[in-house]
């Protein structure tokens, strides 16, 4: 059996111009080949772990079965970096985009990865919600997001974390927030997105304005840290 390897940008130089064609002994996954790319050197284990795998054009998880004939393209992170772990979005956070950051985050030495998905529900306190519409100060949220990852790294010595907010309008059962934290044991994992969460609730200049069915109202936020902010009015400074 034999599949098409392509590979893109930064890792288009490890094969010819036009691709290479790789045997394969039998029925094997994306995961058995990726290993064996590693293996034989073709590709680097570093550069795996922040690549995504396209089969026949379609991301493809690492238990997806090859057929003969498979096109399978190694395709870097869009941007290259960190950056692409933390994102503000305008489009819909649908199942290929969690998978994609999945393949990212997930490592060899990994025993687990915690997925929190913040997602709109139907009512705020009984009052029935048509949509959100959430604002960001775009360019600092996204340097406290790129913070508040490399905090969570440090203070519980996880592998990788991941932080996706969306702006915009925001349906009923849409994602408006997800994070994903991959660690070495699940303690950490779940310790580690539980603070990312709480964390950018509370610091991360992200709003909300609840649309429902009788009015709309801005969402009222969980106070600063007492650390963040200039004075509070009766405080002297």
């Amino acid at each position: 059996m034999r599949v098409r390897l392509l590979s893109f940008g930064p890792l288009k130089s490890a094969l010819p111009p036009d691709g290479a064609w790789v045997e394969l002994a039998g029925e094997e996954r994306v995961a058995d080949l990726v290993r064996s790319l590693i293996d034989k050197g073709t590709f680097s284990d570093a550069a795996m772990r922040s690549a995504a795998v396209a089969v026949n054009q379609e991301y493809a998880g690492p238990d997806q079965l090859l057929s003969d004939g498979d096109e399978v393209a190694i395709l870097p992170p869009v941007s290259g970096g960190a950056d692409d772990l933390v994102q503000i979005v305008r489009e819909p956070v649908d199942s290929r985009m969690v998978e994609s950051i999945l393949n990212v985050v997930k490592s060899g030495a990994d025993g687990a990865v915690c997925v929190f998905d913040g997602i709109v529900r139907d009512n705020t306190r009984g009052r029935a919600t048509l949509h959100l519409d959430y604002e960001a100060y775009e360019e600092m949220a996204l340097k406290q997001m790129r913070e508040l990852r490399e905090q969570a790294r440090a203070l519980f010595g996880v592998s990788e974390v991941a932080i996706v907010h969306r702006v915009g309008r925001l349906f009923v059962g849409e994602t408006s927030v997800l994070i994903v934290v991959s660690s070495a044991h699940r303690s950490a994992a779940f310790d580690a997105c539980r603070y990312v969460i709480d964390t950018l609730k509370k610091t991360v200049p992200i709003w909300k304005r609840e649309q429902f069915a009788d009015g709309a109202v801005w969402a009222d936020g969980e106070p600063f840290p007492e650390d963040l902010g200039g004075p509070k009015p009766g405080v002297a400074r």
